[in-house]
């Protein structure tokens, strides 16, 4: 890693939990996006709050459903 690097990463080290959240956004909204791939889950996303307000889905607590997660995959 170059010293650039470091020196910005201990900067970066240095903000609250709030404000590496926010530069986290930040660079993650700087990469380049594949359009196409924006849409698709965008509607992806959209299917699926559908399936949840029809209720055709039923929604499980996150513990539960990483309990059944690795029950699973041991």
């Amino acid at each position: 890693m170059s010293s650039t690097i470091e020196s910005i990463e201990a900067e970066a080290l240095q903000l609250s939990t709030a404000e590496r959240a926010r530069l986290v956004e930040r660079l993650i909204a700087s990469l380049d996006v594949d359009p196409e791939v924006e849409e698709a889950w965008a509607a992806e996303v959209e299917r699926r709050h559908a399936e949840i307000e029809n209720k055709a889905v039923s929604l499980l607590p996150g513990a539960e459903t990483l309990a059944k997660l690795r029950a699973t995959s041991a």
